[in-house]
């Protein structure tokens, strides 16, 4: 009996080529979820408050950081999420081209769930990316809301 539920997954990403494959990799990888994109981190966190355009805006199971950022870097969402009441639950997979050791010790010090370094071979992002999704839908046991205990 297959009881696996789709999820909302917020990519945070302003690489239009990585936005791309990680769709295709949804698409590739029969992927359920349902994925919605931002672009920066102001947009990012206004989609996680439900600001603006956003206002409306499902709250996501599940979201996907890119560090280097416009208006906004990854860490100072990452460090936005995780200090919020209400969003710090919601699980954040690093997922950049940064395999600096201080991305990651600083990434891990302000409670990413995981850090990914984007491979640049397609086949292996497209991996990559089925794989964080096989764990974080059918391995990890998420909550059916992010809200606040």
């Amino acid at each position: 009996m297959n009881d696996l539920r789709w999820i909302d997954v917020l990519l945070v990403e302003d690489d239009p080529g990585d936005i791309l494959l990680t769709r295709e990799a949804f698409e590739l990888n029969k992927v359920r979820n349902k994925l919605h994109v931002v672009n920066d981190g102001e947009q990012a966190m206004a989609f996680l408050r439900r600001e603006g355009e956003y206002a409306e805006a499902p709250r996501p199971d599940l979201i996907l950081l890119d560090l280097n950022l416009p208006r906004k870097d990854g860490r100072e969402v990452l460090q936005d999420i995780k200090g919020d009441e209400e969003l710090r639950g919601i699980p954040v997979v690093v997922l950049t081209t940064s395999e600096a050791e201080e991305d990651i010790l600083r990434s891990y010090h302000l409670h990413a769930n995981a850090y990914v370094s984007k491979p640049v071979d397609f086949d292996r992002f497209i991996d990559v990316v089925r794989r964080i999704d096989d764990f974080f839908v059918t391995v990890v046991k998420l909550p059916s809301s992010a809200q606040p205990y």
